[in-house]
């Protein structure tokens, strides 16, 4: 396929179903973060052509060549630009080559997305004119049996996103509801497993059917979803891109995220397993991992930020800069991670430390406290129906 011709509409940061902080409700140091400071050196001092401007200006003012500052800045400008060479031949070595993207071919299907990081994709994708489909449990049956914060019924259509009534945790249901998508919208080539439910419990007060529910919706439906997505693609040769997203917590768990961090773990396992296989023999379709940190949702309201320096190394992200991030990776065709904050780039190197260490930084973080929360699930899509777990986009 030839990538479209025309300039596709701009990414847009919020959306208007999903319930944000708002910049007034933060401290002022809030915005003074470690990823504004690495995004501002990589900008700035770390970029090609200002760290090859310090050697330069220090032979306008004369310095010989074999002096210190000289043969300093010269290795620092050589070091940054061979950085800047090497990481996109990195990346071409780790996930191949970018497929072609045209928009106008694409069918993106989107789980668990009526808000939060979900909602955020659907809006940016529909935006670009793209056919894309909602899977929700949140949706209404029919148009007769809406409840309050209930906007859309089954099959409806509105900006652009057609929305379905789907449990992703019922194995026929899904079938059903992905036969549906196929034939109203075209095979899927972009699928985003983004729905989970959690349960902030006491590993020994989780009933034996909180725990099935849970992997069923968190991990199950992962595998059947890309079972039946890679089985178009592969049968047609199309390429396509899949999207899975997990949490920093499938490294690091939390106390009372026992089965969540666990099914976490497992999904992040079994993407990593599929890209590896896919790369043997359909290099075509691509595959992004998610793993981001605490996102600006209603899911994480409870959970609030202790200090400076705990909010400059953990800052909570945006919903919406997330989704940006994920969108242009698919509209450039690549495959990768998408891990924001900065600290979730580098939780897994924290593996490697001393366990009394791991332990005094957990202390010092409030992992274990910060996700003390009661078992009803808060979540940022609306209500379920009676007695379901709901489903929330990950964070």
């Amino acid at each position: 396929m030839a990538s479209v011709p025309s300039p596709s509409p701009p990414l847009h940061h919020t959306t208007s179903r999903t319930t944000h902080r708002t910049q007034s409700s933060q401290p002022w140091h809030a915005h003074l973060t470690l990823d504004l400071l690495l995004r501002v050196l990589s900008n700035t001092l770390f970029h090609p052509f200002i760290s090859a401007l310090l050697p330069l200006c220090l032979r306008a003012l004369a310095a010989p060549y074999t002096s210190p500052s000289f043969i300093t800045t010269s290795a620092f400008a050589i070091c940054v630009s061979l950085y800047w060479i090497l990481e996109p031949m990195n990346r071409r070595i780790a996930y191949g080559g970018p497929r072609k993207i045209n928009w106008e071919d694409e069918v993106v299907v989107i789980t668990g997305g009526l808000g939060g990081l979900g909602g955020c994709l659907a809006e940016i994708f529909a935006l670009r004119g793209v056919e894309v489909a909602v899977l929700d449990i949140a949706v209404a049956r029919t148009k007769e049996t809406k409840k309050d914060g209930q906007d859309v019924s089954d099959g409806e259509e509105k900006e652009g996103v057609r929305y379905y009534c789907c449990d992703v945790g019922d194995h026929e249901e899904v079938k059903t509801v992905w036969a549906r998508v196929t034939e109203d919208l075209g095979m899927p080539t972009v699928l985003i497993n983004n729905a989970a439910i959690v349960n902030g419990k006491l590993f020994m007060k989780l009933e034996r059917e909180e725990l099935e529910r849970l992997l069923y919706v968190n991990t199950m439906s992962h595998f059947q979803l890309a079972k039946m997505f890679l089985a178009d693609l592969l049968s047609t040769g199309t390429g396509g891109t899949l999207v899975t997203v997990s949490s920093v917590l499938a490294h690091q768990g939390a106390a009372n995220l026992s089965v969540y961090a666990a099914s976490k773990a497992a999904v992040t396992a079994c993407h990593k397993c599929l890209s590896a296989e896919l790369a043997g023999f359909a290099p075509q379709i691509k595959t992004i991992l998610v793993a981001p940190g605490q996102l600006d949702t209603q899911l994480f309201g409870n959970v609030k930020l202790r200090g400076f320096l705990r909010n400059f190394l953990a800052p909570v992200v945006g919903a919406g800069e997330v989704a940006v991030k994920i969108v242009e990776m698919v509209d450039r065709g690549d495959g990768g991670v998408v891990s924001l904050p900065a600290y979730a780039r580098w939780i897994a190197w924290m593996g490697v430390l001393p366990v009394g260490v791991q332990r005094v930084l957990r202390e010092w973080a409030g992992v274990d406290s910060q996700f003390a929360i009661p078992s009803q699930e808060e979540d940022k899509i609306g209500p379920s129906s009676p007695g379901e777990k709901r489903l929330k986009d990950e964070g």
